[in-house]
């Protein structure tokens, strides 16, 4: 949803309804689930569930007020996550929101009628949660994060920032990425890694002992790059160990994530997070009131940020080109 739209959204039902009227009308306290795949300590996160709340509170709805939301933190596992999908469906809340894909199946598995909105994700229809983008036709909707098609852009900039890259892998949680988003993600990058003449590998990642084991086999050999995908595993609960590791090994490494980047990453080339969590806020909040997840499409990013980390390039001994760091949406010195 672009940024004026999200704007008509909350202007239009300001316009309809007084802010404390509005948090009145409802005449009892709604409740919503927060399911993230993601540690409870991960701050990226935390400033996604917190741009939720204060959002939903500019929309009307104040916790201790009239909304109780019931958190859960997966942290990756996704035998934990199953338990907490089951535990917030016992909760009854009337929305539940997840983090991505793996939250989704997981909250959709527990539960075929209460809606779901998602923050982020890969396809939809290709990780089998929803088969109508414009018309719903279950109790999924909500707003994709990265798509595949992104992922020859990962190359290509992988490329202009390390020119004499020769090898690029491809890291992943095999668990948490599907196998036909893998299919497409992989489809993507070896096509493009083809056209710059790259040698392109796959590298599936369980925990920190694969990622040490994988990353460090595939930089004993030089002229390598890095492209994370994103799962939970990648961008949560195991960040940390991926960006010292691409640290010590020198490691030219992009990310889809600007949250990466500001914790050390090289660079990150992705959707806006921020306009994406007020947007799903504004879905949250007309199911709240009645609407159903058959008038809600799936929405799709139309603005991308390219990041970089001029720290980090210095320390792998990186010259970040000046036309890339003129380009960049955000530059961190």
């Amino acid at each position: 949803m672009r940024r004026r739209d999200f704007i008509k959204v909350i202007g239009g039902s300001f316009a309809a309804w007084p802010l404390v009227a509005r948090a009145q009308q409802e005449g009892r306290v709604q409740r919503i689930g927060l399911l993230i795949n993601s540690l409870e300590n991960d701050l990226a996160q935390q400033e996604t569930v917190n741009g939720l709340r204060k959002t939903l509170a500019q929309l009307g709805w104040i916790e201790g007020r009239n909304l109780r939301t019931d958190l859960r933190w997966g942290a990756g596992d996704l035998d934990r996550l199953e338990a907490h999908a089951r535990d917030l469906v016992s909760l009854t809340p009337s929305v539940i929101v997840t983090d991505a894909g793996a939250a989704t199946r997981a909250a959709q598995r527990a539960t075929q009628t209460i809606p779901i909105v998602y923050l982020a994700g890969g396809d939809p229809v290709v990780i089998g949660v929803v088969r109508n983008i414009a018309r719903p036709e279950g109790n999924v909707t909500g707003f994709n994060g990265v798509q595949p098609s992104l992922a020859g852009k990962w190359v290509e900039l992988l490329k202009e920032a390390a020119p004499h890259i020769t090898r690029v892998a491809a890291l992943y949680d095999p668990e948490l990425l599907s196998a036909q988003m893998r299919s497409s993600y992989m489809s993507v990058i070896t096509a493009a890694c083809s056209a710059l003449a790259i040698q392109v590998s796959e590298m599936p990642v369980h925990d920190p002992l694969t990622i040490v084991r994988a990353i460090d086999a595939f930089a004993a050999k030089p002229n390598g790059g890095l492209i994370v995908l994103p799962t939970s595993t990648t961008l949560g609960a195991n960040r940390d160990t991926i960006l010292r590791l691409t640290e010590q090994q020198r490691l030219p490494a992009i990310y889809t994530s600007r949250n990466l980047v500001r914790s050390g990453g090289l660079m990150s080339y992705g959707a806006d997070s921020a306009n994406r969590t007020q947007s799903a806020a504004s879905y949250v909040d007309r199911l709240l009131r009645g609407a159903t997840v058959s008038e809600l499409p799936v929405q799709f990013p139309t603005k991308f940020e390219l990041v970089v980390n001029l720290r980090t390039a210095k320390i792998i001994r990186l010259d970040m080109p000046a036309f890339l760091r003129l380009r960049a949406d955000e530059v961190i010195e």
